[in-house]
C-alpha cells in the first residue's frame, strides 16, 4: 500500500508539472521590460515569449504580435521552442505509459512485475521531459541575464526574467520529482535460496551387526 501511495503521488506531481510546462510554453512573458518616458501616459511594459511579443500600455490595452517567420528567428529561440514542444510530447507519452502501470488500474493485472515496470518506464520518460524543459528555460534565462548585464545593451531594451520562466522552472522540477517517485515503485528482486537438503538419519545399531 505504501508503494501504491508513493506511485500515485509521483503521478500527480508529474502530471501537474506537465500542465505547468504547457502553460509556460504558451505564455508570452518569458522576458519582460518596463520603462516610462517623460509622460506617465506613455509608460508601457514589453513582453516577449516563444511565439509572440506583446506590449501593454498604461491604459491597460494589450497588443500582441505573432512572430512572422520561423526562419527569421534566432537559432537559440528555435531550439528553446523545440525543447519545450519535445517536453510536452514526452510528457504525453509518459502519462499513457504510467497510467498503464498504476496499481489502481486494471490493465495488465495478470503480470504485476510488467505492470510495475511500465510505471517505472513512465517515470523515466517524465524525468527526461522535465530535463528538456529545465534545459530550455535555463538556457533562455541565461541569455536574458547575459543581455541584461551587457554594457552595450541600451537601457530601454534590457529585459528581465518573466513569469513564464519561473513557472517553467517549477514545472520541470515537479515533473522530475514525480518521475523519481514513480521510479521508486520498481519491484525488488526476491532472492531465491536453494532448498535445504536433509541429511539421512543414522539407523540405530542392533546387535545383529556383530558376529
Amino acid at each position: 500500500m505504501a508503494s501504491g501511495g508513493l506511485q500515485l503521488l509521483g503521478f500527480v506531481l508529474a502530471f501537474l508539472g506537465w500542465i505547468g510546462i504547457i502553460i509556460s510554453t504558451a505564455m508570452p512573458q518569458w522576458k519582460m521590460a518596463s520603462y516610462a518616458g517623460d509622460n506617465i501616459v506613455t509608460a508601457q511594459a514589453l513582453y516577449e515569449g516563444l511565439w509572440m511579443s506583446c506590449a501593454m500600455q498604461s491604459t491597460g490595452q494589450i497588443q500582441c504580435k505573432v512572430y512572422d517567420s520561423l526562419l527569421k528567428l534566432e537559432s537559440s529561440l528555435q531550439a528553446t521552442r523545440a525543447l519545450m514542444v519535445a517536453a510536452i510530447l514526452l510528457g504525453l507519452v509518459a502519462i499513457f505509459v504510467a497510467v498503464t502501470g498504476m496499481k489502481c488500474m486494471k490493465c495488465m493485472e495478470e503480470d504485476q512485475v510488467k505492470k510495475m515496470r511500465m510505471a517505472v518506464f513512465g517515470g523515466v520518460i517524465f524525468i527526461i521531459a522535465g530535463m528538456a524543459a529545465l534545459v530550455a528555460t535555463a538556457w533562455y534565462g541565461n541569455r536574458v541575464a547575459r543581455a541584461f548585464y551587457n554594457p552595450f545593451t541600451p537601457v530601454n531594451t534590457r529585459f528581465e526574467f518573466g513569469s513564464a520562466l519561473f513557472i517553467g522552472w517549477a514545472a520541470a522540477s515537479l515533473a522530475m520529482l514525480g518521475g523519481a517517485f514513480l521510479c521508486c515503485s520498481c519491484p525488488r528482486r526476491e532472492t531465491s535460496y536453494p532448498p535445504t537438503r536433509g541429511y539421512p538419519k543414522n539407523a540405530p545399531s542392533t546387535g545383529k551387526d556383530y558376529v
